[in-house]
């Protein structure tokens, strides 16, 4: 009998509390959650435009967590749970929130306070919001593209700034079955005493791990694995986050990506007013920083692309590089002979890198926002290159590939053209929207 009770009182708790089997994420009943005041709300507001949720977001960080989490409340919530628990079948729920105390210490004051407010607004404790962050940092299985291209490389000069967000499609929610990628949503910030900045995300995430602001910056993370890492430094979305927030300058987004690195990663930057792009590449005691003139961005097999800037994820610099693989060129006998004798990604992703530039050069000079997404979901169907198809077959249970997000935005303008993925479509096959950062900055709620 004492074990009946004991059983029938554990179920109870997992259907209350919503936990999942490998730790799930304790949150708070809805219905017990109180509704906010006016204050807290105001300048927040959740809107639908061709079939895309929009969430606009202002005031202080505090505020804007608030409102994010309030006005999103159920998709945080299946999102942070199937976050929770696809990274929790490999790290602890407790090695998480020991990577979070790491890495706190080197967080802004205004990101802890707008975590606070995600918590207090989704319903969730902040001690669980803390996991799913480092969780983020400790996603390995992120492939994702990013591209820069300007002056006579693109339709008039303009500056382009392109994006590819990739990661697994089984992150699902253990409770509503719901996928991550599911729960797209494309974010306007309006920070006080910061910058304006569109993001196309998932509900719960400060951002898709790249975006624009209204001062012309573009950015866009790729993890690039390293065995040089720590983590005394702010979780990635935290710290692109950073950067749009309190960015104008390429020098400002520069000293954000570079201070007190964490572990690999690798960032396409840009600056319509200078205007350059840049590659960066870092890890814990390592860091590069190169346009497309770099006599690195020509290191073979790789080559250069004037005006240009790429990256996927590996390091081109040969001593990050050295962090991250045995031998420099992943395009040889011996990368893919480590690709079958260890599993080691980068010949695959090798591949996507070449697909992708011999595409960059047939549209040189003709590169703009729909030529550039067209290229973009091409390369990702399959459909440019006979080596690359073959590889997206094999990989078909992996991120290779496997786009939430695709977006490219004139930088000058604020226009941008963006596909989410849906339930079964990645955001290569599925049709196309265009928006502008400015006249959703102007836009009223409804």
């Amino acid at each position: 009998m004492r074990l009946k009770i004991v059983a029938i009182s554990i179920f109870i708790f997992f259907v209350i509390s919503g936990y999942s089997a490998n730790g799930g994420l304790s949150y708070i009943a809805n219905d017990t959650l109180k509704e906010p005041s006016h204050s807290l709300l105001d300048g927040g507001w959740l809107e639908e435009r061709d079939g895309v949720k929009i969430l606009h977001v202002s005031g202080s960080h505090y505020e804007m967590g608030y409102q994010h989490g309030y006005l999103l409340r159920e998709e945080c919530l299946e999102d942070m749970r199937a976050f929770l628990d696809y990274t929790t079948r490999t790290i602890s729920y407790d090695k998480l929130r020991d990577i979070w105390e790491k890495m706190e210490e080197y967080i802004p004051t205004n990101y802890i306070n707008e975590l606070h407010g995600l918590a207090d607004g989704a319903g969730v404790s902040f001690e669980d919001i803390c996991a799913v962050y480092a969780a983020t940092e400790c996603t390995t299985l992120m492939n994702c593209f990013g591209i820069a291209a300007w002056n006579n490389a693109t339709v008039n000069g303009r500056f382009y700034h392109a994006r590819s967000w990739d990661l697994p499609f089984d992150m699902k929610d253990p409770v509503s079955g719901r996928y991550v990628h599911e729960n797209n949503v494309l974010i306007i910030r309006k920070p006080d005493n910061g910058f304006a900045s569109l993001c196309p995300s998932v509900a719960g995430a400060l951002n898709g791990a790249g975006g624009i602001n209204e001062k012309g910056v573009g950015i866009g993370a790729q993890v690039c694995w390293s065995k040089d890492q720590e983590f005394n430094g702010p979780p990635i979305l935290i710290r692109v986050q950073w950067v749009l927030d309190y960015s104008d300058s390429i020098e400002r987004v520069l000293d954000i990506l570079t201070s007190n690195r964490t572990l690999g990663w690798n960032f396409i930057v840009s600056d319509c007013k200078v205007p350059v792009g840049y590659a960066v590449e870092t890890s814990a005691n390592h860091v590069y920083i190169g346009t497309w003139d770099d006599q690195v961005e020509s290191n073979p097999p790789f080559w250069s692309i004037k005006n240009v800037v790429r990256r996927t994820n590996f390091y081109i610099n040969p001593v990050l590089a050295a962090t991250q693989r045995d031998y420099y060129d992943p395009s040889g006998v011996m990368g893919i002979l480590s690709t079958f004798l260890r599993g080691d990604p980068y010949f695959v992703v090798w591949n996507n890198y070449r697909a992708m530039s011999n595409e960059i050069k047939k549209n040189w000079g003709n590169m703009d926002i729909n030529s550039t997404m067209s290229m973009l979901q091409r390369v990702y169907r399959g459909e440019t290159d006979f080596v690359l198809k073959f590889i997206k077959k094999c990989t078909t249970k992996s991120g290779f590939l496997k786009a939430w997000n695709q977006w490219v935005a004139c930088t000058e303008t604020g226009d941008m053209t963006v596909s989410f993925a849906t339930h079964d479509k990645n955001a290569c096959e599925v049709t196309v929207h265009y928006f502008n950062l400015y006249d959703l900055l102007n836009s009223n709620p409804p």
